[in-house]
């Protein structure tokens, strides 16, 4: 049984753009389901829609934000709140049930204060069963990381600080935005597999990450890191399947362009540029950026 369904969401932001009032087409006919026990990936281009989700799940969609399609949070119909973030709908959700690992891990954290005193406030406003001692052992954060102040942790270490924090309230879905980004590839494999450790736990975890290549590294692991895969074009799901079937034999041409991006395929280029979603043209797709002008 799905933990999160989304179906036929479609999401537009209003703007300005140069003084005029514009339109962001942040999600169009997304549908994605999260199950229990399974680390599902979206990828794709930055600016393509990706943390837009994560804001979804969070409830933290600008006010304004015009909604077609549902999204249920644990049973919980959450499409009447999307856009309003001070709806009584996210309090027993928000950090309860959706743990979210921020895409900035540094910016989730006061750098006055230690990462032990932060845990144990985040323990005591969501309930959680586990001190900051044992959130870090979940975590892999060593133990005299937490009295350090965030500014004093590495970019690993503070990744994993913001995995403790969102595990917190013991969530049954974690949404993990960009975890892996700047970090070297053994670290990164490492946060992959304390995501997957909380898949096996049973928890559904939604990963959004660029870095393919630790994805596919952990493809040939005895417990692969990723179970499904969706990938994102201009706010557009193109492709969705099981991990090993998106990687070994892609459908979509944005998929294989990715694909064949990565150092190990080559290093080509994605042609072309990434559309903006700004007063999008529905009418795109990936294949127009195929043809020479």
């Amino acid at each position: 049984m799905s933990i999160v369904s989304i179906l036929g969401l479609t999401l537009r932001i209003p703007t300005r753009l140069r003084g005029r009032p514009a339109t962001v087409h942040a999600a169009t006919d997304v549908s994605l389901s999260l199950e229990p026990g399974r680390v599902h990936a979206l990828i794709g281009e930055s600016g393509s829609g990706k943390s837009v989700l994560a804001s979804t799940l969070n409830g933290l969609l600008p006010p304004g934000t015009i909604a077609r399609g549902t999204v249920e949070v644990d049973g919980v119909d959450v499409t009447p709140a999307l856009g309003h973030p001070r709806h009584r709908a996210w309090t027993d959700l928000r950090g309860r049930v959706v743990g979210s690992v921020a895409q900035s891990a540094a910016t989730a954290f006061t750098p006055m204060r230690t990462v032990r005193s932060q845990l144990a406030e985040a323990v005591d406003a969501l309930g959680g069963l586990q001190d900051p001692d044992e959130l870090a052992a979940t975590a892999s954060l060593p133990a005299w990381a937490l009295d350090a102040y965030p500014h004093e942790l590495s970019g690993g270490l503070i990744g994993r600080a913001a995995l403790a924090a969102a595990l917190a309230g013991q969530p049954s879905v974690l949404v993990a935005d960009e975890p892996t980004a700047s970090l070297d590839r053994s670290l990164a494999t490492r946060v992959l597999s304390l995501l997957r450790e909380q898949a096996d736990a049973g928890v559904g975890v939604l990963l959004i990450t660029h870095d393919l290549g630790a994805l596919l590294d952990g493809a040939r692991a005895a417990r692969p890191l990723v179970d499904d895969v969706s990938v994102m074009y201009a706010g557009r799901l193109v492709e969705q399947g099981p991990a090993d079937a998106v990687w070994t034999n892609p459908e979509h041409a944005f998929t294989r362009a990715l694909l064949a991006a990565l150092p190990r395929n080559g290093l080509h280029p994605v042609p072309g540029d990434p559309p903006a979603l700004t007063d999008l043209d529905e009418r795109v797709r990936f294949e127009d950026r195929l043809v020479a002008p």
